[in-house]
């Protein structure tokens, strides 16, 4: 199946902390895609990223002490245009596919790429790639 890893991680809400895990990462030469940080308690917040090495990613940060959680999410192609978002958008309400979150990864002038967390994965890659939505696996990795 064509997915991402995501990584998922909980940080004291205090300055510094995602930039605390960049360093760790940058030091180890594991590059951040895409990622998203959202307070979601009083003394906490969420991060969540997709790595060009997801593996070594999980390795150098519970070897700092981060708790470390994975997930399998959906990478897509969008276009690069006012409602291109829709194209995929459109395609879930209609499979009645709920979107729990979604951020962006990177362009490519035409595209955009997106991660989607959503509960069955597997259903949404089949929706896309059967609407001819280019979905990403870990090709996504080394681009």
């Amino acid at each position: 199946m064509k997915t991402v890893k995501q990584i998922e991680l909980w940080l004291k809400d205090i300055p510094g902390q995602v930039s605390d895990v960049s360093d760790i990462l940058s030091d180890n030469r594991v590059n951040m895609l895409a990622c998203c940080y959202t307070k979601t308690r009083e003394e906490e917040g969420l991060f969540y990223f997709v790595a060009n090495d997801p593996d070594k990613a999980v390795n150098v940060l519970k070897s700092a002490g981060y708790k470390i959680k994975t997930k399998q999410v959906l990478a897509c192609e969008i276009p690069n245009h006012p409602g291109g978002i829709n194209v995929v958008l459109k395609l879930l309400k209609k499979a009645q596919v709920n979107l729990d979150y979604i951020y962006p990864c990177m362009g490519t002038g035409l595209t955009t790429i997106v991660i989607l967390g959503l509960g069955p994965v597997k259903k949404a890659v089949k929706i896309m790639e059967d609407n001819w939505v280019r979905v990403w696996g870990s090709d996504l990795y080394h681009i």
